[in-house]
Parts: C-alpha cells; structure tokens; sequence
C-alpha cells in the first residue's frame, strides 16, 4: 500500500492565512496541519510511500517541509483557482508519475483530521478483500448532512448509495476524504476523468465507483475536522492544544507558538 496525500487547493476560504502559507502547512498546537496526518500514516504500519500532491505555488514550501520526513512532493504545475487540475485531476496526476497504478492506494485530503486508527481502518479494507474503501462518521447535527457526501450503507457495510451535497439527504452518514482504492480500481479513475466527470469534490470518484464495484463505508466515532473555514480551523487548534496539554486560544494564530 502507498499513501497520497492532497495538497493541491488553494484555500479560498482562509485568506489571508493562505496567502502565503498552504493550508496543511499552518500549524495546529504548534505543528504543521500535515504533520498529525503523516504521524497517522506512520503509526498505521504497512504503508510503504507517502507522497504528497500539491501546486506551484506551494510546492517549494512542502519541498522544504518534507526535507526532514519521508515524504515524495509532485507538482500539478498549477498556479490558481481558476486553473487547477482538481482533486482527482492531482491523484491521476500522482499515480502517473509515481507509478502508483498498481498498488492499493490510501488517498488522504491533507486539511481532513481525524483521531481514528488508520491501522484498524486499513484492516477493514484488507478483510473486505474486493473492493475499495471510505471513513464515514455520522454527523452530530443531520442537518449539516446537506453540505457533505452523504453515505448509505446495508448491513455488510457495502456502500448502496453516495450523493454529493444532496439537497434532502437520505442518511446521516457523511464521507470524509479518508479514501483506499483497491488496486484493480485505481485504474479506473483514468476512465472516470476521460470520460468528461468532474475532478472535484473528490467523492466523486466513488460515487461513480460504487455502481460499478464493491465500495465499503468504515463507520468511525473518533473526533473529525475537515478544515475548510476559519472556525473550524480553531477548533481544530484548541481541540489538539487540549490534547497536548496547552491552554486553549480565543482566536487562531498561524504561529508555531505553543503558548
């Protein structure tokens, strides 16, 4: 198994944070967004590569940042909104380059933390055995489910329906961008982006994916962030600041000052 991490937005939402700094690079509780989700990735075990998939803009700051870790950076050769390749369009970009296409491949949105075991998750993947994999949590308030990939699952945990932002969801099982792709199917999202679907949200893929092969939901309570807004971007850092044991802050501050 390899692992891909996607770092190829550019954070519309945030600015002026990421104006200057990628968003899985602003620090939570002192260190790099990015960093929790390769201690993840390490702790898991039997991940052989990390690769790491972001823009131009960006790519000498993980360049730099990946210096001192294990982790392979590619470059979509973008350099904004307006003419980025998409989430999908980078994990095709990735797997071409790296050579990927042949390996089970963990696919992570680098700003989506999350306090599950990716061992236990990888494990579920390897007893399904035929199909590919997605972390589903089930929303505290349904009602946020309209905003997210909404998941429905039979009692095999078999994946029999993925919606993308429905306008009246079905379930309140919402996907989180903690993907596996069987081996046999990341061949299949070459097709999927030739022929003409959208590169972006990334659950695309899967939604076609799984009414053409067994896709599986692995349920998971743990606490989750999919970092997209300013406030979501403080809770995260004090949620990891009251792990750590450090006081928590009224406002973010893109520091990597643990005080």
């Amino acid at each position: 198994m390899k692992a891909l991490l996607l770092a190829g937005g550019y954070a519309t939402r945030l600015r002026p944070l990421t104006d200057t700094t990628a968003k899985p690079l602003l620090p939570i509780a002192g260190r790099p967004m990015v960093d929790w989700i390769v201690d993840r990735i390490d702790d898991a075990g039997g991940v052989e590569e990390v690769h790491l998939v972001t823009n131009a803009v960006y790519a000498a700051d993980f360049e730099r940042w990946a210096k001192v870790r294990a982790v392979t950076i590619w470059n979509d050769g973008t350099r904004s909104n307006e003419d980025r390749l998409g989430a999908l369009g980078d994990v095709a970009l990735a797997v071409e380059r790296a050579g990927l296409e042949g390996d089970d491949l963990l696919v992570i949105a680098a700003d989506n933390l999350f306090e599950f075991s990716l061992r236990d998750y990888i494990a579920f993947f390897r007893e399904k055995g035929d199909g590919s994999a997605v972390a589903v949590h089930r929303l505290a308030d349904p009602s946020l489910a309209r905003l997210y990939g909404v998941i429905e699952l039979d009692r095999d945990d078999r994946v029999t329906g993925f919606e993308e932002k429905p306008e009246h969801p079905r379930s309140d099982l919402v996907s989180t961008a903690t993907y596996i792709y069987h081996r046999s199917h990341v061949p299949l999202l070459g097709r999927y982006l030739a022929e003409g679907n959208p590169p972006d949200p990334p659950g695309r893929f899967l939604t076609w994916l799984c009414e053409r092969a067994p896709l599986y939901g692995y349920r998971f309570d743990e606490s989750w962030f999919d970092i997209g807004a300013p406030e979501q971007l403080l809770e995260a850092d004090n949620r990891y600041r009251e792990r750590a044991g450090l006081p928590a802050r009224a406002h973010y501050s893109p520091d990597l000052s643990t005080n």
